[in-house]
């Protein structure tokens, strides 16, 4: 009781330092990014059997997997105490062997690339559908053709570094941002930005039929809820939410079958799925909830959006974000600032995305990457982010 009492106390203070912050205008010079910033690219070939699939690139990378590992156990242990955390990692390696095909063999060649322990790559696994916050949007130009930008951060709450001003989590995970084109048959059938040795889907495109980010959603009957329904009562039917977008990634071919297999199946977590498409008015945000969802097409009339473009952050879009993390009113006033009649041509479009996900708050401590995408020949490209100070801690 002691630990919860410290941690909540510090999580207050940090709020109250960083709470209700001065929006300092939009950001108009930070496109073109940095080309030494760019995510290094790998090949995932689907055809290889799951436990060698990501072998090269593990053996990569595993030093710097074993350091966000340890620092997630870490914070576990201070969170829930040693007990409650070892009985929940001596339960990961059973709960590894209850995932559909081909997680569990793929986790199994992880661990044995990285010498890590298959509870210590479940773990790595689990965390991203707890901890996740985010920044989508999609833009329409006036010839209806369609761009999707976002920013993925991470690790609010894990470790803030007082002396840097820095979420440690964050920080270790940047050396992991990996850009992969997944082949079959020598084929890429679609590109998406992952962290290394992490088997789901977050950021992707489809070549030529369409994009797609995924951004947390909170609520009371959220991914805790569902991992205990998987766990304790063998609850199966239910689908991981990085699971199911690798599954729509992979037999998806039209956005009508993204949307359709995005929206109907029973989800672990509550969640909004951002799609986009090849055609004029084919975007939407959808706002799964466990069971059910709540669809939000490009050009609905809503406050705080408008017809030619969509944003979602970690907040319902009915509702208004909350006064301590509202990212979404800078991203809308800096694309309402720029116009639609601004984006002349691809560069435009993927310079005025650039340049709202570098605006302050949109852009903060926790941001790890941006990443844009153009579905027409399958364009994904992401950079590494960091924030210099000043700068909000998310």
């Amino acid at each position: 009781m002691t630990q919860v009492r410290v941690i909540l106390f510090s999580l207050f203070c940090v709020t109250q330092a960083f709470a209700s912050p001065i929006f300092p205008g939009c950001e108009t010079k930070s496109y073109p990014p940095d080309k030494s910033m760019v995510v290094p690219k790998y090949i995932i070939n689907l055809d290889l059997p799951p436990k060698e699939r990501w072998r090269s690139l593990i053996s990569e990378k595993k030093n710097q997997m074993a350091a966000i590992i340890d620092e997630v156990k870490n914070l576990t242990v201070t969170l829930l105490g040693e007990k409650t955390f070892s009985i929940i990692n001596n339960s990961l390696p059973k709960l590894a062997a209850t995932l559909p095909a081909p997680y569990y063999d793929e986790f199994i060649g992880i661990s044995e690339s990285s010498g890590l322990l298959l509870s210590e790559v479940t773990l790595y696994n689990i965390f991203y559908e707890i901890f996740t916050f985010c920044t989508s949007m999609i833009v329409q130009d006036p010839q209806g053709k369609i761009y999707h930008g976002r920013n993925l951060d991470f690790g609010l709450f894990m470790g803030w570094d007082s002396k840097n001003h820095t979420w440690r989590v964050a920080e270790l995970l940047r050396p992991l941002v990996i850009h992969l084109e997944w082949q079959q048959k020598g084929q890429t059938i679609y590109e998406s930005i992952n962290y290394a040795g992490y088997v789901g889907i977050l950021t992707a495109v489809k070549k030529d039929h369409f994009t797609f980010s995924l951004d947390e959603r909170f609520g009371l009957n959220g991914g805790y809820v569902g991992l205990l329904e998987w766990i304790l009562f063998h609850d199966h039917k239910q689908k991981w939410v990085a699971f199911l977008t690798r599954e729509v990634m992979e037999t998806a071919n039209s956005y009508e079958e993204a949307e359709k297999q995005l929206s109907n199946p029973r989800l672990l977590a509550p969640v909004y799925f951002i799609l986009g498409g090849t055609k004029p008015g084919q975007g939407v945000i959808i706002t799964r909830y466990r069971d059910t969802y709540n669809s939000f097409p490009l050009g609905s009339k809503s406050k705080g959006q408008a017809s030619w473009f969509l944003v979602e952050t970690n907040y319902d879009h009915w509702k208004q974000p909350p006064f301590y993390d509202d990212r979404r009113t800078p991203a809308v006033q800096c694309l309402q600032e720029k116009g639609q009649e601004s984006l002349s041509n691809r560069n435009a479009s993927l310079s005025l995305i650039y340049n709202v996900l570098s605006t302050r708050p949109v852009l903060n401590k926790l941001t790890t990457y941006t990443a844009l995408m153009d579905v027409s020949g399958g364009y994904i490209e992401a950079w590494l982010r960091s924030c210099p100070d000043p700068c909000w801690p998310w």
